[in-house]
């Protein structure tokens, strides 16, 4: 692997001033040729390429993720058991307590858009160290609250915490394996989170009936203890400047001021031309990224050492989320896609919520046999995460072999078709059974199969929102993490007033509509997607070339 090309050891001499030379137009080169040479930023050569890694150790990689997202999953719902008892012994009133609750969806949905432009300048390993830190410090003053405000407070730096490894789990997943093998692996990944709401109550009631309502919190504490040192230890960090947009766009931004403030000055340049190492002409640089062995030379940070500008070192002052945030909405596919995928996300945490209260409230379970009802859900969405990202991956493999060896990222969704087909009359069959309060094993297939056919779907749309934006893997998993957090927010807020004034029947009517219309923006974006990503790309091309 060669290294980045170092300034010519023979500093330029002067010129007199009328034969100065503009520095900017000498030693960068435009970002529109950059954009041209940048083809696929996702394959940039670089260093320690985490693509080339061994399989053990991506593995490695990815159980370090997912046990830290499942963590995220649990906390959401693990104090479910617990709330009886919590609002006798702080005290708190039911509000409170759905405050509580409702605060920290809200808040684990838009705080990775935060975490996720920090990680695209200061690399991933630093985020979860961090924000795993912040939530077992957020979990142990809860485990020791005497009142609900100071409960609801630290609910909220949970979120903060938990909210990290959820956004730029999937975005390392990306760093890691090419989209060919991509849906499989985000598919594993995706069950640990869903499968959290899952097995909380069980965990929950457990630990709450064996101890108390502050047990759950402890034991958060001491699982993200833990995964906060193994990822220390053991998590080689898979962020590479080289294939982050993010990054790239702030330091050329960092560059062009500095120019134009040298260019102002009474700098001059030697009139000839700086080395072919330096400024490889078009003719020089190859056209396949994939098949260079050195980094771009006309990468920012090259650029600047061929220009022999001081090193520029990016500060958590450069982060702006919003930019990127906004580059990714400004693509209709995104937008619709993201959508979807927040009606879907939704819909897994609304029947989780929704079916505890009706097994308790209709079937008068406790805390542990409601556990055990939900876990069919759990079991649908493990397995409906494993067959359906390996279905998603072999589509996409049978679709690039037709199409000549070639694909686009709407290939992938394609895959969806069964799950989404299947998803409502499954939703449906839920709803209708709970209402006419069927025998509970009825109520453990429908579940099995929502959460099978649920997961198909979802762990397929996950995956186009990654291979759809190269460069800008953790921003937009962000946005999508945004999107659900909200659509789940409101339908929590919702649920209970609709189960109580129409009933499961005609709730779970209402999401069957829902999802149908899912099907169909998804079908939307299989049709239409690649004339929107491609125009999108256009645009950014063009407003980048005229920058």
């Amino acid at each position: 692997m060669s290294t980045t090309p170092a300034a010519p050891s023979d500093a330029p001499q002067p010129l007199p001033a009328s034969d100065s030379l503009d520095i900017d137009s000498r030693s960068v080169p435009s970002l529109h040729e950059t954009v041209e040479h940048a083809i696929d930023i996702e394959h940039m050569p670089v260093d320690d390429d985490p693509r080339a890694w061994s399989p053990f150790r991506k593995n490695v990689v990815l159980i370090l993720v997912a046990s830290a997202s499942m963590i995220a999953g649990l906390a959401s719902n693990i104090q479910n058991p617990a709330i009886a008892e919590m609002e006798a012994d702080l005290p708190a009133t039911a509000s409170e307590i759905s405050l509580s609750i409702s605060l920290f969806i809200a808040i684990q949905g838009f705080m990775p858009l935060l975490w996720s432009a920090i990680s695209e300048v200061k690399g991933r390993k630093i985020v979860y160290v961090v924000s795993l830190a912040i939530f077992t410090a957020g979990s142990i003053v809860v485990a020791t609250s005497k009142t609900i405000a100071l409960v609801i407070a630290f609910r909220c730096i949970q979120a903060i915490g938990s909210s990290a490894v959820m956004s730029i789990g999937a975005a390392t997943l990306a760093d890691i394996f090419d989209p060919v093998e991509r849906g499989t692996k985000m598919g594993v990944y995706y069950m640990a989170p869903l499968l959290g709401p899952s097995l909380a109550p069980i965990m929950g009631g457990v630990l709450t009936t064996g101890f108390n309502w502050r047990a759950p919190f402890w034991f958060l504490a001491i699982v993200s203890g833990l995964s906060c040192i193994s990822i220390f230890v053991f998590l080689r960090d898979t962020w590479r400047k080289e294939r982050s947009f993010t990054y790239q766009a702030v330091m050329k931004s960092r560059l062009k001021a500095h120019v134009a403030s040298s260019a102002s000055s009474t700098l001059t340049v030697a009139e000839e031309e700086p080395p072919a190492a330096a400024k490889p002409s078009d003719e020089t640089l190859p056209a396949d990224l994939e098949k260079q062995e050195g980094r771009p030379s006309d990468a920012p940070d090259v650029v600047a050492a061929a220009a022999g500008l001081p090193v520029i070192k990016l500060t958590l002052r450069d982060v702006n989320p919003i930019k990127p945030l906004l580059m990714v909405l400004r693509r209709t596919n995104n937008l619709v896609i993201l959508f979807a995928s927040g009606l879907m996300f939704a819909f897994n945490f609304v029947v989780v919520y929704s079916a505890s209260r009706s097994l308790g409230s209709v079937y008068g379970y406790n805390a542990l046999k409601v556990g055990l009802v939900l876990l069919s859900f759990g079991i649908g969405t493990l397995a409906g995460s494993i067959l359906g990202g390996k279905w998603s991956d072999m589509k996409l493999a049978s679709l690039k072999a037709v199409n000549g060896g070639v694909s686009y990222p709407e290939m992938r969704l394609k895959s969806t078709t069964v799950g989404l087909l299947l998803l409502p009359p499954s939703v449906l069959g839920f709803g209708w059974v709970t209402e006419k309060h069927v025998h509970v094993s009825s109520m453990c297939v429908f579940l099995f199969f929502s959460g099978f056919f649920g997961i198909w779907a979802y762990t397929s749309t996950l995956a186009y929102i990654v291979d759809a934006n190269n460069g800008r893997s953790s921003t937009v998993v962000a946005a999508n993490s945004a999107f659900r957090g909200l659509s789940a927010f409101v339908a929590v807020e919702v649920a209970v007033p609709l189960q109580e004034s129409i009933g499961d029947g005609w709730q779970y009517t209402i999401w069957t509509g829902l999802l149908i219309m899912v099907g169909i923006l998804v079908w939307v974006v299989v049709r239409k997607g690649g004339d929107w990503r491609e125009e999108a790309e256009a645009r950014e091309h063009a407003a980048a070339s005229n920058s």
